[in-house]
Order: C-alpha cells, then structure tokens, then sequence
C-alpha cells in the first residue's frame, strides 16, 4: 500500500471510529464516514466494500492495539503484583479513552458472524495474556482466576461508560482497588490448606 493510499485507509478507519463511537452504526452513513475523512464516498467503497467492512476493520484495529499496549506495558513490572496492576490500568483507562465513544460497544451490528467470532477469539487472546501472568506468579487455578478478574474488571467499566461525571483518577482508583483486592484474594487462596477450602 502506498503511502498516499495508507494515509487514505488510516483517515476512513478515523472517521469511522469517531462516527460510530458516537453515533452508532447503523446511525452513521458512509456518505457521512467520506466526508468526515475528507474523501469522496466511492474512495471509500475501494478500500472497504460494506459498511460492515469498515466496523469490522475497525473493530480488529482497535482489538489489536488493545493487546499490543497491553504486552508492551507488561513488561514494566517483574511482579504479579506489578503485572496485575497494570492489566487493570489498561482495562479501564482503555474505557475510560473511549468514554465518548461508547456506542461502538452498544450500537454495534447485530448477528454479525464475522464480528463474533472476531470478539470471541480477541476475549480468548486476552484471557489467555491475564492467564500467562497468573502462570508466571505461580497460581493454581490461572484459567478461573482470569476469568475472575476481567469479569471484576469489566463490571468496574461500567461506571465509566454510564457516569458522565467519572473522571480519570477514579479509574485509576479503581483499578488499584480492583488489582489489591484481586492479589490478596489470590494470595489467600493459595495458602489456604487443603481443608479450609470451601467445599465443592
């Protein structure tokens, strides 16, 4: 791709994102996404041929970059402490970025095939992120306590998402919460003897 033909996919994939994140897709028009990216619509059409296309190209763009930052931030900290805490950061700063766009999350297409399954591979890849950290810092049980913890997490986004009034000090707040609370829970759990464990 040439660089004038890469600056016209990056500007699209822009306009997209904010029209979408804002308006919902099915509200936004790709006459609306042309203008907004400073091209005429058929420019757009020979680069993505479907407005599902596009909401997939930018969903997968946006997915990846989620899982990028975080494995580059991880290697800020030797500690599961450390890593936990910044798995949490990432998580809700990730919403607490995108607060003015939360109709990509809620007004996305429905019964999109190629959009499930893309999310359901991206939630498995980070599970599977959180689950190597767990591994590293010796937990017994890493597949269900990552599971615990980004459900934990993607309750704590909610209040991003709903609370026009949330600024970005309470999720950091909150994440520091969620990342003492979820280690000393582990921590206990682990040292627990055999018997004290609840019964299954």
């Amino acid at each position: 791709m040439s660089s004038t033909s890469n600056h016209k996919h990056t500007a699209i994939l822009d306009a997209a994102y904010e029209l979408f994140g804002s308006g919902g897709f099915y509200e936004t028009k790709m006459s609306e996404i042309a203008e907004q990216a400073g091209i005429a619509k058929g420019t757009v059409y020979l680069y993505f041929k479907s407005k599902e296309e596009l909401f997939m190209a930018v969903t997968r763009r946006d997915c990846e970059g989620f899982l990028q930052q975080l494995q580059e931030r991880l290697k800020a900290s030797d500690t599961l402490a450390g890593k936990l805490s910044i798995i949490a950061k990432h998580h809700l700063n990730y919403y607490y970025e995108r607060k003015q766009h939360t109709k990509l999350f809620f007004r996305a297409p429905n019964n999109n095939p190629e959009l499930v399954a893309y999310m359901t591979l991206f939630m498995e890849e980070y599970m599977q992120a959180v689950v190597k950290v767990l591994l590293e810092g010796g937990a017994s049980e890493p597949e269900l306590m990552a599971q615990s913890y980004i459900g934990m997490l993607d309750r704590l986004k909610m209040d991003i998402l709903f609370d026009p009034s949330f600024k970005e000090v309470d999720a950091y707040k909150r994440a520091d919460f969620a990342a003492g609370l979820f280690i000393k829970g582990a921590m206990d759990y682990l040292n627990l003897g055999q018997d004290d464990r609840p019964v299954e």
